[in-house]
């Protein structure tokens, strides 16, 4: 039997806490509209997305306050660090993005972004619902105990 090959990712941004501050809902891929040195600067490893959100403006998606830092060779061509980049989905897509903040009060929260097997960058945003502090403590409870009951199964043998 042959093997299949996995499609080839290079993650270069992770929000982590996106899951642990968010009930994460549907799942999108994205284009993002950047500059060249904005893509250097990504293939480099370096961009934050902790604090950004996706926002709807004008039947367009916009992606807010993510830091792409400068690129260092750049010179005078480069790029502002935490502009709004337009992404780029279809106009279903948009539409379902846009109801559910209008309204059921979902935020449109960036998980990652990262580069395809073509070499395009691309961004994971999901529709998520903020948790309550309660929902919170109950997703670490649940957390410590799985951690917990795997050291036993391991010291148990």
């Amino acid at each position: 039997m042959a093997k299949q090959q996995q499609p080839a990712i290079k993650i270069v941004a992770q929000n982590r806490k996106a899951r642990f501050n968010y009930h994460i809902g549907e799942t999108f891929e994205a284009g993002i509209v950047l500059t060249g040195t904005e893509v250097k600067s990504l293939r480099a490893g370096k961009a934050a997305i902790a604090e950004s959100y996706a926002d709807a403006r004008g039947g367009e998606i916009w992606l807010v306050n993510a830091n792409i830092p400068e690129y260092l060779q750049g010179g005078r061509f480069n790029h502002p660090p935490k502009r709004p980049r337009k992404l780029l989905l279809h106009a279903k897509e948009i539409a379902k993005l846009a109801r559910g903040v209008e309204r059921e009060g979902m935020t449109i929260v960036p998980l990652r972004i990262y580069f395809n097997a073509k070499g395009r960058a691309k961004i994971a945003i999901a529709l998520g619902r903020g948790k309550k502090l309660h929902d919170k403590r109950e997703t670490e409870k649940k957390r410590s105990w799985e951690r917990e009951r795997s050291r036993l199964l391991r010291a148990k043998g």
